[in-house]
């Protein structure tokens, strides 16, 4: 184990909201699939897979889209969390500019533990799912690299929810993986929102973009719960 994981594992109960109450995986994924949202995105994850079958023509493209997906994902994840997740309202003359993911997810910071805030927005994901369709039919050269890519894309869709429903459940780590991946999502929401902001991995593009401190060195943030209270004047990363 590294030391930066062992520092997010050493973290104290109150930075992470731990709880004594703890739930089965089966229990934790009856719930999850009680909820839109991973239900669309395993509709399109099934429906993708059987179109990439039906066409075939597959080549080594179909391994390198994926990987090259799988491994960018931290970064996208930790730029959409930072960019437009903690979007702050922006006036425009008469209109305001905030977009709904943004709004739900100042809710989301508010409650943590209220599952229907935990998903993607209905409609984000209403808008998203059809684009990304989009992308897969026009923006590759055959139809199976645009399927392999939207398989890729649903399946990744599909793993951010179900982890990160998983870390706000009372389901407990039972591995050093994924205890790292839990605190370090956790740490965001009860220590302080200005670090940490990748979701399925930990110590990865936090490490890149300067996020991920070691927790004992980092002050509790008062604005953990309400994202456009009053914030410091430091920009991300820097604290």
């Amino acid at each position: 184990m590294t030391t930066a994981v062992a520092d997010q594992i050493m973290a104290n109960a109150s930075d992470t909201g731990d709880r004594r109450r703890s739930i089965s995986l089966r229990q934790a994924a009856a719930e999850f699939w009680r909820h839109t949202s991973p239900q669309l995105l395993a509709v399109l994850l099934v429906g993708a897979v059987a179109a990439r079958v039906a066409v075939g023509d597959w080549n080594a493209w179909d391994v390198w889209v994926p990987l090259l997906m799988i491994g960018f994902f931290p970064v996208q994840e930790w730029l959409i969390h930072v960019i437009l997740l903690h979007w702050k309202p922006l006036q425009i003359g008469r209109f305001t500019l905030d977009p709904e993911v943004a709004r739900k997810h100042r809710e989301h910071h508010a409650d943590p533990r209220h599952v229907p805030l935990i998903f993607i927005p209905l409609g984000t994901l209403l808008v998203v799912l059809p684009l990304t369709i989009v992308v897969a039919l026009v923006a590759f050269p055959t139809t199976g690299r645009g399927l392999t890519y939207l398989v890729t894309a649903a399946a990744t869709g599909v793993v951010y929810e179900w982890t990160h429903y998983l870390i706000h459940s009372d389901y407990r780590p039972r591995t050093r993986v994924y205890r790292a991946i839990w605190r370090n999502h956790r740490l965001h929401h009860y220590k302080n929102e200005k670090y940490w902001f990748t979701v399925t991995s930990a110590n990865t593009a936090d490490v890149v973009f300067g996020t991920n401190p070691t927790p004992r060195t980092v002050d509790r943030s008062a604005t953990a719960r309400d994202l456009l209270g009053e914030q410091e004047s430091s920009p991300v990363g820097t604290g």
